[in-house]
């Protein structure tokens, strides 16, 4: 099991979501076009069938996809669907025996998981496409019928909880959590994937039934079908198989999932962790996609230029030995994705590279600030990546999942032309209106030792976290 974008591992992820590019795309070269069409229909209980055909090996992707994920929890549900992805993997009414589940994903010869993220949940079975149809009634009876034994509940809890353990072993970890804690000060369960100790300990069968009763409805939920099976015979598998799951009331309408509010002031955070670096993490609030989906194609094409070494960020920040590493990301959310700037540097360099970054942030929206060639380079490339990304079937799946619960099918097919579409002014409106001048955190994370040696206090952290215009 796993989660997507675990807290222990953020700032890794930053840096290398923006790692450079090797390939260089050339001026003037040919633009790239997105031609794919991938069938869609929707049942009448509201279960979205999705189907993206490719006969080239005799396998199939089976993936039950839902609207769900830390976004949903309040604190007493917090890591409660990263616990019932756990529990999707066990008994359910057709098959009881935890023995006889796991034999039968054998007979089938299935390859299997699920991950749980912020926005979105999925269970996902890849396997021989003659064992489609025994294949679907087996995700049917896993999604419709889990049994939630007490047994069962009380092993998953503890592997959780091990993965918790595990999770805050790691620095990185906790630096993220301070942060989102600040950030998302109001609602910071809603942006905690793998959840609270205590509620997760402490989670009953109620809790998970209430969970299924809410969430996992046909209405707020998508099956995607990838690899050797046509429109048609998807189509009639899931009316088989999916037809009498029952429409549940929309959770979002029932229980709106509350905004959250902006950061109250500019400040800073000092982390104690044994480590010889000193990271910094600074995080905005960002764009929702579904309020302004234009900000999200400029911030792609603005996090991939300055990821690049030629970049006058990743000079001012790296090949002037200020950082060992430096990255500017945003994470693609419908409820306020979160823009980070994670720096990598040596205790006595830290108050300089602060300085540097800010002096350089200020100039994110000078219109000179990136070339021509460079933001041609960045669509092309991305463009590329986009495509790249479907080669392998079954992670093709996954992507449109993530698409499907955060933005739309529509969002994700339409990516590269609307990419191409970006402009230097589409990128200085996203700087201005989700950066300059606006409020951030400023989490620090330091050795004890380097803190006291720094002579670095609350105090005069705040002072070097300014608003930035």
């Amino acid at each position: 099991m796993r989660t997507s974008l675990p807290g222990a591992s953020l700032a890794l992820f930053v840096l290398l979501a923006v790692a450079p590019v090797a390939a260089q795309a050339q001026s003037g070269s040919a633009a790239i076009e997105d031609s794919i069409t991938i069938p869609s229909k929707t049942l009448a209980n509201g279960l979205e069938i999705i189907v993206i055909e490719d006969h080239s090996l005799p396998l199939v992707t089976i993936e039950l996809v839902a609207r769900n994920g830390a976004y949903t929890e309040p604190p007493p549900y917090n890591g409660l669907s990263h616990l019932y992805e756990h529990m999707f993997f066990k008994g359910n009414a057709a098959i009881p025996s935890q023995e006889a589940y796991m034999a039968r994903q054998r007979e089938l010869g299935m390859v299997w998981n699920g991950t749980t993220s912020d926005e979105r949940v999925n269970y996902f079975f890849t396997l021989g496409s003659e064992q489609l149809d025994p294949g679907m009634k087996f995700m049917a009876d896993a999604i419709q019928t889990p049994l939630f034994k007490e047994e069962e509940l009380v092993k998953e809890r503890q592997v959780v909880i091990g993965e918790l353990d595990r999770a805050e072993s790691n620095p990185y970890y906790h630096l993220n959590k301070a942060l989102t804690e600040k950030m998302f000060w109001k609602h910071p369960t809603r942006k905690d994937t793998i959840g609270d100790r205590e509620t997760i300990t402490t989670a009953s069968r109620e809790k998970m039934l209430t969970v299924q009763k809410k969430f996992y409805i046909p209405n707020n939920s998508a099956l995607i079908l990838a690899g050797d099976v046509t429109p048609d015979q998807a189509y009639q598998l899931a009316e088989q198989h999916f037809g009498a799951w029952k429409r549940g009331p929309d959770p979002f309408k029932v229980d709106p999932v509350p905004a959250h509010p902006p950061i109250k002031r500019t400040e800073a955070i000092i982390v104690n962790q044994k480590v010889q670096r000193a990271s910094v993490m600074i995080g905005f609030h960002g764009p929702s996609v579904g309020k302004d989906p234009a900000a999200n194609y400029a911030a792609d094409v603005f996090s991939f230029i300055v990821a690049q070494p030629s970049s006058r960020f990743q000079k001012a920040m790296v090949e002037s030995g200020l950082t060992l590493g430096a990255g500017v990301s945003y994470y693609t959310l419908n409820h306020t994705g979160p823009i980070s700037i994670v720096l990598e540097t040596t205790p006595d360099q830290l108050e300089k590279a602060i300085k540097a970054v800010q002096d350089e942030i200020r100039k994110f929206d000078d219109p000179d600030y990136f070339t021509d060639d460079q933001i041609e380079t960045a669509k092309t490339l991305l463009a590329v990546s986009n495509l790249y990304d479907r080669e392998k079937t079954s992670s093709f799946a996954h992507t449109v999942s993530f698409w499907w619960a955060v933005a739309s099918l529509d969002y994700y097919l339409s990516y590269i032309e609307n990419l191409k579409k970006v402009t230097r002014q589409d990128m200085a409106r996203y700087v201005k209106s989700y950066i300059l001048g606006k409020p951030y955190v400023m989490a620090i994370m330091v050795s004890p030792e380097a803190q006291k040696e720094l002579k670095l206090t609350k105090a005069s952290a705040d002072k070097m976290a300014k608003v930035i215009r």
